[in-house]
């Protein structure tokens, strides 16, 4: 047996497990949602975060990463294992059409595995459900749990769609969002999307001191 799995949040830049063969490309009809609360990762049960899911809406595409896993039952099994443990907030699989090629209407993989989450707040207790972009930024800008903060997750995904090319408008919007609740005034390049901890701000930037060079020296040599 061989699987492909899709992977359109933290899977894209990180996918954690030993893979075959990766491809970018999308899904059609559906959309990246920041709608599923995170309670054991990035946020706890009293402050949950917000994670992606996907959404399905007629005509959207949803770019990423699909990975194939190959090399007999065991090694397949032990993927699988990883990923449903990972991926425990997500409460069902579908399988969908991956494409490779823009505007095109045949499939380069069909069957592949992709991890949703019901959009019911009764039976789902993991789905939040849309809120106002002021609201859902305040949460993403303060919660946190034991793999790290949820603005990490949302910096993260705005560059790891940057870095395959492929940027999504709803994720550069709300993560824009987060630095303003942050107070992170400065544009960032495109080139070199930063998390806030990584942008200086004005008020932090000491002058620099330049040393005669036997003092240089000196310093280089006590932080070796």
């Amino acid at each position: 047996m061989v699987f492909w799995i899709f992977g359109y949040g933290s899977l894209v830049w990180n996918p954690g497990f030993e893979y075959d063969e990766k491809l970018i490309g999308y899904i059609k009809d559906y959309r990246r949602v920041f709608d599923l609360a995170c309670i054991d990762h990035r946020g706890t049960p009293e402050k949950p975060a917000r994670t992606c899911t996907l959404d399905e809406s007629k005509g959207a595409i949803c770019w990423g990463a699909a990975y194939c896993v190959r090399g007999g039952p065991e090694k397949e099994e032990e993927a699988m294992e990883y990923l449903e443990r990972r991926e425990c907030e997500y409460d069902s699989k579908t399988l969908v059409d991956f494409f490779t090629e823009e505007d095109s209407l045949h499939p380069a993989l069909t069957g592949v595995i992709v991890f949703t989450s019901t959009p019911d707040k009764v039976n789902n207790k993991y789905y939040l459900g849309p809120a106002p972009l002021e609201e859902m930024a305040r949460q993403i800008a303060t919660a946190s749990g034991p793999c790290g903060n949820n603005q990490e997750y949302i910096f993260k995904m705005e560059k790891a769609l940057h870095d395959i090319s492929h940027e999504d408008d709803y994720i550069i919007e709300l993560a824009n969002e987060v630095r303003k609740v942050l107070g992170i005034t400065e544009s960032v390049p495109k080139e070199k999307l930063f998390s806030p901890s990584q942008i200086p701000l004005k008020s932090h930037i000491s002058p620099v001191k330049i040393l005669p060079l036997p003092e240089a020296i000196a310093a280089v040599a006590a932080d070796s």
